[in-house]
């Protein structure tokens, strides 16, 4: 019966954003909290002591007569709002196992000449995550370790696989905060600051993903050559593609008309379509109501882990940013070369703290905050905004910690350290010195 507390959250949540009403937030947030106090010792640990560090902090903050109204509502809604982010966006996970298109999704990516597979894995993967978030992890690392286990593929040649394909999933997974609006990364930055949208970044972290793909084109190609032999060659399509097909474009049609239409952004409209397809197109199908509510419940079940360390990572960073009084700005020292050091320092900062275990979106939602002080300050935020959103992407790849990390360690039977540091960390480096350069044109031109 306590599982029933993380979708009902999930709706309040969605029907505080369809009507605008604070109190439905505080009544989701107030469900997930019940909820994550009844399953504790579900969660795994990761998520146990972030919410735990999480508790204990805005104890602190209360104890000592620093947590005012303003502050408070301003972490029950981040908390509410980034849990039901993740738990809403999940759902198109019950679509996962009724499409073949899905399951073969790997022999349809190799298809094709071998120089053009990395790139098209990279983009399948972002574009992919930026419908089923985490949920892609599941399709893509899933379906390549049966795939592997069906054909008996065994060490070493098992682990060239997983280092191409697993590797180029991930990346394509952190391509994600960079160019589609769907990302948490975006939604983060864009709440805290609302003079920046997805439009405005877009031109500048679309160069960067750019770059993350010629880099990684030229240092992976040559494992995709040694693997393209050995895919198993469709003749026709999977069952059921045009019909995913279909449901992609009336998902993406519908945020479409919502972000035209109406004063919300493309996180929130996401937020209320996705699931919306999911489960209409369930309903229409399958004509099993009580089935479908089920299903929906038990797939919202199956983040807890994700929308706890979500949760207790935006309240923590919501806190944090508020406790740092605006006058400590001086608009003086913000020169070019200042909101240069800034926006690297924002940028490096995220990926350093999550190497170390530290939820990199909790890291994110402090950085913003303080970022919109900056803005109070009447200061440029385009560049360190910038700066931020890679750094997410790059925290996403070199965080061992990771949600993304993680599931495809656990898929892949290796070490999360071995994926973040020994596959990831070589290839951030090389990433590096062309990122600090278009960091240095947006501030200095």
């Amino acid at each position: 019966m306590s599982g029933a507390w993380l979708p009902v959250g999930v709706l309040l949540e969605l029907l505080a954003i369809v009507s605008g009403l604070d109190a439905l937030s505080y009544l989701a947030c107030g469900s997930f909290v019940c909820y994550f106090t009844l399953a504790f010792r579900q969660l795994e640990r990761y998520a146990q002591l972030l919410a735990v560090v999480t508790m204990l902090c805005l104890l602190a903050v209360t104890l000592t007569g620093r947590m005012t109204p303003q502050r408070l509502s301003g972490a029950i809604e981040a908390a509410a709002f980034y849990a039901g982010f993740l738990g809403s966006l999940g759902q198109m996970q019950c679509l996962v196992r009724r499409f073949d298109a899905l399951r073969r999704i790997h022999d349809i990516l190799l298809g094709g000449r071998p120089l053009w597979l990395y790139p098209k894995y990279a983009l399948a993967s972002c574009t992919m995550a930026s419908v089923l978030n985490f949920g892609m992890m599941n399709v893509l690392c899933g379906g390549l370790t049966e795939t592997l286990d069906q054909r008996g593929i065994h060490y070493p040649q098992r682990l060239e696989w997983l280092r191409c394909l697993l590797g180029v999933t991930l990346r394509g997974f952190a391509l994600v905060p960079l160019i589609a609006p769907t990302s948490v990364a975006v939604a983060i930055v864009t709440r805290e600051v609302p003079a920046l949208t997805w439009a405005s970044l877009l031109p500048y972290t679309a160069l960067v993903a750019g770059t993350f793909l010629l880099i990684g084109w030229g240092l992976e190609q040559h494992r995709f050559v040694a693997i393209s032999g050995q895919r198993v060659r469709l003749e026709r399509a999977p069952a059921g593609t045009m019909t995913l097909m279909v449901l992609i474009g009336v998902l993406l049609t519908a945020m479409g008309g919502i972000v035209a239409t109406t004063e919300l952004n493309v996180s929130r409209a996401a937020m209320l379509m996705v699931p919306g397809v999911s489960v209409g197109f369930l309903l229409l199908a399958e004509r099993r109501p009580q089935e479908t509510a089920r299903e929906v419940a038990a797939n919202t079940v199956a983040l807890r882990n994700e929308m706890c360390i979500f949760a207790s990572s935006a309240a923590l960073g919501s806190v944090l940013a508020s406790l740092i009084p605006v006058e400590l700005i001086d608009p003086a020292l913000l020169s070019a070369h200042h909101e240069l050091a800034l926006a690297v320092a924002g940028m490096l900062i995220l990926p350093a703290a999550a190497a170390l275990g530290i939820a990199p979106i909790a890291v994110l939602s402090f950085l913003a905050g303080v970022l919109s002080r900056v803005q109070e300050a009447d200061v440029s935020v385009l560049t360190i905004g910038t700066g931020l959103v890679v750094g997410f992407s790059l925290a996403m790849m070199l965080s061992p910690f990771g949600p993304s990390a993680m599931t495809l360690a656990r898929f892949g039977r290796i070490s999360k350290y071995t994926v973040a540091f020994g596959w990831n960390a070589p290839f951030a480096l090389v990433c590096l010195p062309p990122i600090m350069t278009l960091l240095a044109l947006m501030a200095w031109l």
